[in-house]
């Protein structure tokens, strides 16, 4: 699987005999610098350039073209190497480009000498500089691996060089763009752009350094998916979902910064839609040297709802990148520090006097810095994003707003179903205040579990028992109201499964309305005929559906969407009603039918294995918040939070009150 690589994000080299492929949109110079332990390059030698593109274990490009394959073999190097700089740059001379800033973003990619890709990195965010160190290959603890660098240098191939500790770097850049010169009439036209026109671009108020290798999900985590089948927001147009981020810092201290402060580019430079929609709607203009101002719905989509969603999913993939950019700077800034403390430590003349204490404090200066020069280029992103949320969440429609939005006092049962519906809210611990809608399409393609067990989290451990199990059983009924809204008149049903009778007050503003299609089913006998009818149902419409006769379908049928709440399972459940569950979990969703179930999971420990498929196959949601759920491309841990009524609101009582009106009017 590739790794799409950030700004001081790295990856693992599965093998030592690679190719890296660079794609520009104009004539660059590619060429690579060999380091030592420190990074340093050691002399001439150490460099691969159109004029000497060849070194033990490292072939580059004879000349300026758009496009580049740079062969590496890591097992050839010289042994005293340690790190590989892959660096591109600008010719120089008339009819070029001057910076960066002007062209596209280059995108290079590490892959296998059969083209298959292993980690790819797109240089956003460059401006003035006309020189950038792309990406390194570094042995670590005996392993090699790829770090994104995109460290760029307005002072071009000399300040970059000089960087690296070359002596003499003014002479031999001069010499490259000689060499350069010298063959620009073969140089290679510049291919047709990647990206479709029309794919959406995001542009956070800064640059910020990039994730650091994401940990894995903790046992136990819900992963988000993509945008058509994801609890998460963010796909469409524009970033990696994972949300993209980074920067190029000035020469010299830190990696992932930015020497420019343009805006860097979150789009995910293959995240696009399938067709031109309409033009969305005009930003304000910008005042002189700030980013526009956000518009709501400024993504793409054929209809305003669908280019509020897309731009839910880039709001998302932005924050989870901005935040994964700022982890991985601090992490390497420290790693940086850890560096130069051992070298302080090992320096023999740093061991009598004060010198040593004097390395130690530079090198905890230092990092500090980095820091907090990430933490500043966070909170410029963040706040970008604060101000697009500030202006989209008014906006939204009923499906994606919450509880508390005036749009849902103007409520009106719809004609058609919508792309997709709130679950709740997701956050990072960098900034709580500033939440994303999780957003999951519709008709749901996988049950919900909500976990009503006090291990589930802190926050649940530290509610009492009966609280807990009853906020469990409100987040059900308001999700179930939820989806009663949403879906046109009596094109949704639901039923619910109580065996003990214990959820009858929390059931209240589901019975009390009228819109569930019976009466709660308790006791052994209510259990088995409701999970009789759903699974018959299940059964006849894939009959029908494989055989492709809809129309034989028996006419008390009824065909529209299901779902089934369960309470306080597995107690009151046999074997059999177990397996039928099981079923239903699998096969309900295709058909129409699907699962809320209210569960303590340790609970259900005791029941073995058996119901571990069921558990994996539905989405685990708490009813307090709880940072169970990670994100598919950097590995967060999000926090979640349910959506509420606010307290003494009726709005609930008030939706379910025009749910069940619309239903009376229109039978069926």
């Amino acid at each position: 699987m590739t790794a799409e690589l950030v700004r001081g994000q790295n990856h693992t080299l599965p093998q030592t005999r690679l190719e890296i492929r660079v794609s520009a949109g104009c004539p660059v110079v590619a060429g690579a610098t060999l380091g030592d332990e420190h990074g340093t390059v050691r002399g001439t030698e150490w460099v691969a350039h159109p004029g000497s593109p060849r070194l033990p274990g490292l072939e580059v490009s004879r000349q300026a073209a758009a496009d580049h394959r740079l062969a590496v073999d890591l097992d050839a190097l010289p042994g005293a190497v340690h790190r590989v700089t892959v660096l591109l740059a600008l010719p120089t001379g008339a009819g070029h480009p001057a910076r960066f800033g002007a062209v596209a973003a280059p995108f290079v990619a590490v892959t296998a000498l059969d083209g298959t890709e292993i980690a790819t990195f797109t240089l956003i965010g460059l401006d003035t500089e006309s020189a950038v160190a792309a990406l390194e290959l570094y042995r670590r603890q005996g392993a090699w691996k790829v770090r994104a660098v995109g460290q760029g240098y307005a002072a071009g191939l000399a300040g970059m060089l000089a960087d690296q500790g070359l002596d003499r770097a003014a002479e031999l850049a001069a010499s490259i763009q000689d060499a350069v010169a010298s063959g620009l009439a073969r140089s290679v036209a510049p291919p047709p752009p990647r990206a479709p026109e029309g794919e959406r671009v995001r542009h956070p108020a800064g640059p910020a350094p990039a994730p650091a290798d994401p940990a894995p999900p903790r046992p136990g985590s819900e992963p988000l998916g993509g945008p058509t089948t994801a609890p998460a927001p963010g796909a469409t147009t524009g970033t990696a979902p994972g949300a993209a981020a980074p920067g190029a810092a000035a020469a010299g201290n830190a990696a992932p910064g930015t020497a420019g402060g343009g805006p860097i580019d979150y789009a995910h430079p293959r995240r696009q839609t399938s067709a031109p929609p309409p033009p969305p709607p005009t930003a304000p203009a910008a005042a002189p040297g700030q980013p526009a101002p956000p518009v709501a719905g400024d993504a793409t989509g054929w209809s305003m709802d669908e280019r509020l969603y897309n731009q839910i999913w880039g709001m998302f993939e932005d924050l989870a990148r901005a935040v994964a950019a700022y982890r991985s700077a601090v992490d390497f800034a420290e790693s940086r520090m850890e560096q130069e403390l051992d070298r302080a430590l090992s320096d023999p003349r740093h061991r009598m006097g004060g010198a040593g204490d004097l390395a130690r404090e530079r090198a905890r200066d230092k990092c500090q810095d980095l820091t907090a020069r990430a933490r500043e280029v966070l909170d410029r992103d963040l706040s970008q994003l604060a101000a697009e949320s500030a202006v989209v969440e008014p906006a939204l429609p009923a499906p994606y707003a919450g509880w508390g939005n005036p749009v849902w006092h103007g409520y009106r049962v719809p004609m058609e179903l919508p792309m997709a519906l709130r679950l709740g809210d997701l956050h990072l611990p960098e900034r709580t205040d500033l939440r994303i809608p999780l957003l999951v399409r519709l008709p749901l393609e996988r049950g919900v579990w909500i976990d009503s067990g006090r291990t589930a989290s802190e926050a649940a451990a530290a509610t009492g028992g009966d609280r807990l199990r009853r906020l469990a059983m409100d987040t059900a009924v308001t999700l179930a109201a939820r989806l009663l809204a949403v879906y046109p008149a009596n094109e949704f049903s639901v039923h619910v499964i109580d065996p003990a009778g214990a959820a009858a007050g929390a059931l209240a503003p589901l019975t009390d309305a009228g819109v569930l299609a019976a009466p709660p089913a308790s006791g052994a006998g209510g259990v088995s005929a409701v999970l009789a009818h759903l699974t018959r149902r299940v059964d006849l419409v894939q009959m029908a559906v494989r055989a492709g006769a809809a129309d034989s379908l028996p006419p008390d049928l009824d065909t529209g969407e299901h779902l089934l709440i369960v309470n306080d399972f597995p107690h009151g459940f046999d074997d059999r009603a177990v397996t039928q569950l099981r079923y239903l979990a699998d096969e309900g969703p295709a058909v129409g039918v699907h699962l809320l179930m209210v569960a303590d999971r340790e609970d259900a420990r005791d029941y073995g294995p058996v119901l571990d498929p069921l558990w994996r196959s539905l989405l685990r949601v708490t009813p307090v918040a709880d940072d169970h759920l990670v994100d598919p491309w950097v590995g967060h841990a999000w926090t979640y939070e349910p959506c509420r009524v606010p307290e003494g609101s009726r709005v609930l009582e008030q939706v379910l009150a025009l749910v069940a009106a619309a239903r009376r009017a229109d039978p069926r």
